[in-house]
């Protein structure tokens, strides 16, 4: 099979940071699907795996952690999908990722595809889709029915990828009022297209720009992209006995003490720990991507497809690396096609 695959980990702009190569077709065991991929869509996880570091992999080693394809055969304890079922799904860090013709996943963490969305549109949805989900409903505890409906979430990093699905989620389920974070025209008509309720700046001082549309205290925050400028900030926008989500790991110590007299609580959220631990409920994931599927049917939801790069080629790859490494995209890129 064709796939996109490193060898060194290099800078992005090294032609052999990504290459093309040919793989022996993988081989669905257990409760695996063996998929064929249609489209993939690409997330900081795979730049952050690719980074240059002093190490060189034996044998080819494939990036990609959102797929939308169709079921090819599945494994011998498989239930839930038969070939020719067109699915989504993002995959584990155990395993080889998606950017390949063939990919196997365990059929626990995969859904079927929303029955009115390309295979492009759909594979933006996944990672990103159970990241907010997760982050929101399982770690924050917000009401999915509107039963906190009128509270506040301050979303950080509100046109990324996993911003753009959570402004989504917030606003359609859980009847939140939506504060998203942009620093550009573009990602502010972005968010607010999406459903933000407010938009204020990140590069200014959070307390202050809340504070400009009306809102000093939050009840919420999710922070969807580096935690760092904007963790000791929290103790002076969150309310008393608030939450915050974190999805990106401290390149440093960060100091929890001034949250102590708000208790206010930080709950991590990483999608990939159900697949990484093998989880009692880890077909949870399965759920809710066959939810998720539903409410885009339905109209309540809608793709965050913003860049389509063309054929899943190293080079293309290349080029959506090197976007998102930039820290500028808005939404997600996809790529579609061998």
């Amino acid at each position: 099979m064709k796939a996109v695959a490193l060898k060194r980990y290099l800078p992005i702009d090294n032609p052999e940071s990504l290459l093309d190569v040919v793989l022996d077709d993988p081989v669905p065991a257990g409760r695996d699907l063996l998929v064929e991929v249609k489209a993939v869509a690409v997330n900081p996880v795979d730049y952050k795996i690719r980074s240059p570091k002093d190490q060189v992999e034996q044998q080819p080693k494939v990036l990609g952690w959102d797929v939308a394809g169709v079921v090819r055969a599945v494994g011998p304890e498989a239930t839930l999908f038969k070939p020719g079922d067109e699915v989504y799904y993002a995959g584990s860090l155990t395993r080889p990722g998606a950017n390949s013709e063939l990919h196997v996943a365990d059929e626990r963490i995969v859904g079927r595809k929303p029955r009115n969305l390309g295979f492009a549109e759909a594979a933006a949805l996944p990672l990103t889709t159970i990241t907010a989900w997760e982050a929101l409903f399982d770690r924050l505890g917000i009401a999915k029915d509107g039963a906190d409906a009128g509270k506040t979430l301050l979303i950080v990093g509100g046109a990324g990828g996993v911003g753009s699905i959570a402004i989504q989620l917030a606003k359609q389920l859980a009847k939140l009022r939506v504060i998203a974070t942009a620093s550009r025209p573009e990602s502010e008509k972005w968010v607010r297209e999406l459903g933000a309720d407010q938009v204020i700046d990140h590069n200014k001082p959070l307390a202050g720009e809340l504070k400009r549309v009306g809102i000093p205290e939050v009840d919420y925050v999710l922070i969807a992209t580096a935690l760092e400028p904007y963790f000791p900030q929290l103790a002076d926008i969150l309310k008393p006995q608030g939450g915050v989500s974190l999805i990106v790991s401290p390149t440093k110590p960060v100091d929890i003490g001034p949250l102590m007299s708000k208790s206010i609580f930080v709950a991590w959220e990483l999608m990939f720990t159900r697949s990484m631990y093998g989880t009692e409920d880890m077909i949870e994931q399965h759920r809710l991507l066959n939810a998720t599927a539903e409410l885009v049917e339905r109209g309540v939801l809608k793709t965050t497809v913003a860049h389509h790069y063309g054929k899943v080629t190293a080079l293309n790859l290349r080029k959506a690396h090197e976007t998102l490494e930039g820290g500028r995209a808005i939404g997600k890129i996809v790529l579609e096609g061998f």
